[in-house]
Order: structure tokens, then sequence, then C-alpha cells
């Protein structure tokens, strides 16, 4: 028996969760096909929220409009429900070096909009901090274990825990028809497997490896983040994230010991409380060469759509985006250019 949505979204990662929700709040009729035998990135993602970025500490691209807009979306998403999935987690910037610290205090006087000084001695019986500290506000920290979970329950009338294989898809005068469920239109949401899509593997995608231990710390407060050359983050329970950006060369998609090496080192240089290692987690994102995401329709297959990219800045951007690309398939209303796949149209033609 044939089933008639409007939607079909592939993949249930921030990307997708938050595509179901905003469709779902809308009244629009859709479905969610994911593949729960395949870990997405955003399982092992530290779930941060910053709006400054890089060694110059400058603000992330859109932030004045992408950051409050998800810190709405959050708080929205979360409402009568029993879990908090957003929490505002200033970041203690334990500076690396005088180089950082001078580039900190540049920005003090140029640009400041989220930063400010702080009490370095607060800090000194967790951290050695010989070139002192500052702190970055408007920061928060998204728990994307319960957030992903949560969604999942959210959209559980919608959903399909299964494999989708292109060769079940069939495109249609208006629309598309996978095994018994046909829909207006079909949206990818699924991560590094859009790199082997037909109609979306000629995207620039430049996939990362991102690693992170988990860590139980005596002692460190959990209400905020701390930085220095790698992150420190609240996880679940008395656990807490560390990891560092990324990788662009790498073999496998294996744990590996040499990141576990580097972040021991890292640590045993700044952090004075003791820790244990309770896991070791990977996985792989879905950017590209832009560092700017994927989203809009495909312009020889308009039935066709990608929401995908969002690199490391996923928990900012997925909420935006998703709303934009609705807004822009139900209404005509336009995508940002620069994240606009019509940017490719060449190449996707």
């Amino acid at each position: 028996m044939q089933e008639k949505v409007k939607y079909l979204i592939i993949g249930q990662g921030i990307v997708g969760t938050w595509l179901s929700y905003f469709l779902q709040e809308k009244g629009i009729s859709y479905k969610v096909v994911n593949d729960e035998k395949i870990s997405s990135a955003s399982s092992v993602a530290s779930g941060v929220m910053n709006p400054v970025t890089g060694r110059r500490i400058v603000q992330t691209w859109m932030i004045e409009s992408v950051l409050p807009f998800a810190v709405d979306s959050y708080q929205a998403f979360q409402k009568n429900e029993s879990v908090e999935i957003i929490k505002e987690a200033p970041i203690v910037l334990i500076h690396p070096s005088e180089q950082m610290y001078e580039s900190f205090e540049y920005r003090l006087t140029h640009d400041n909009v989220y930063l400010s000084k702080n009490n370095s001695e607060q800090w000194n019986t967790m951290f050695n901090t010989p070139y002192n500290s500052g702190q970055i506000n408007s920061c928060y920290w998204i728990d994307l274990v319960a957030f992903l979970k949560l969604g999942r329950l959210k959209m559980k009338a919608h959903y399909i825990n299964a494999h989708f294989d292109y060769k079940d898809m069939t495109l249609l005068e208006k629309g598309i028809q996978w095994k018994n469920i046909i829909a207006d239109h079909i949206i990818f949401c699924d991560g590094i497997n859009s790199m082997q899509n037909p109609y979306f593997k000629t995207l620039p995608f430049a996939p990362n490896k991102g690693e992170a231990l988990i860590l139980k710390i005596e002692g460190l407060p959990a209400k905020n983040i701390y930085k220095n050359n790698v992150a420190i983050v609240p996880w679940e329970k008395d656990l807490f994230w560390v990891g560092s950006t990324f990788e662009w060369s790498y073999s496998d998609s294996l744990p590996s010991i040499a990141f576990k090496e580097k972040m021991i080192s890292s640590l045993e240089q700044f952090l004075k409380l003791p820790y244990t290692i309770v896991d070791h987690l990977v996985g792989i994102r879905p950017a590209n060469t832009e560092r700017r995401p994927f989203v809009g329709l495909h312009p020889k297959y308009p039935q066709v759509g990608i929401c995908n990219g969002m690199g490391t800045k996923g928990c900012s951007l997925a909420p935006y985006f998703t709303d934009q690309l609705i807004a822009h398939i139900e209404q005509g209303t336009p995508i940002e250019k620069e994240a606009d796949i019509n940017r490719f149209a060449a190449l996707l033609s």
C-alpha cells in the first residue's frame, strides 16, 4: 500500500532532526529514513555553539543571525520536556601562548562583542595559567545525545529505521518514490553518505576526521567550557568531552593512538586535576572546501534536495538553514547565497 507525504528526509543527525521538527511544527507531512547501524558525526560532536573562531578570535560567519535563531529554536525544542537540551556555558579561554594572549587583548578593544576579562586566579587550582585567561560569552552547550534521542521520540510516528538504497528510488515527474512512499521532495541530510549520492557527489566535499576522548575529571565545574590548545566540554552526568579541531588527512575512521597521546600530552601541560579516560570517539564530518553548507534543490531535479556540509558549526547552523530550506521550497524565499547549492549549478548539471 502506497503512502503519500510531502517530504522524505534521509538521515537523522542534527540536520535531519531539525528539518523534521520544523516540518512537524508547521503541520507538513514527512517521513525520516535513518540507518541506526551507521554512526553519524552528530553523535560524537562536542555540541558547542561558539560565536568566535580561530587563532585571531574573530566572529564566526553570520553569527548575528544564526546564534539567536539557534538559541530560540533549541529552547522551543525542549519546552515542556523533562530534559534540558541547551545550556549557556561561557568559554574559559586558558591562553596557550603569549601570542594568543596578545591577540585576545587586541580583540577586547577591537570588535569586542563577545569577549571579556576574567579573574585568572580563580582557575589557578585547576589549570596552569602562565599567560592568564579570558572569557568568551554567549556560548552554549547542546546535549546532542539527549537532543537526538528526544528528536527521535518527537518524530516516532514518522520514523523508519532502514538503510536507504538509491536503487530503490525512482524519480517521478513531480516527486520521487522510495519503496512504497511517494514524496514531493526528498532531502538528503545523511552526512558523508552524500559523497556517494548520484545527484550530489560532484559537490566539493572535503570530509575531515574528528576525534574526542570522554573523561571523568575530578573537581571540574560543568558550568563552563574550557579551551586551551584543546577544548574541555561538559558531556553527560559527570563526564567531559575533550578534543581538538579536525584532521583533513586520514587513512581510516578508527580511533588513533596518536590522537590519544596528543590529548594526554596537552592535558598534562595545562590541566592540574586528576582524570580518567572513559571512552574514545571518532566521527567523519561532511565538510567542504569553502567551509559553507550545501543547502537547496538540485538545478536539474528540483524534487531532490540537500542540507549538508555544516562542518564543525552544525549545532548553530542547522536550525537556521533547515528552516530556510523549508521556507524556500514552501514560499519561494531565497537561500543565503554562500550556502545555496546553486553556486555549484554548473558542476551539478
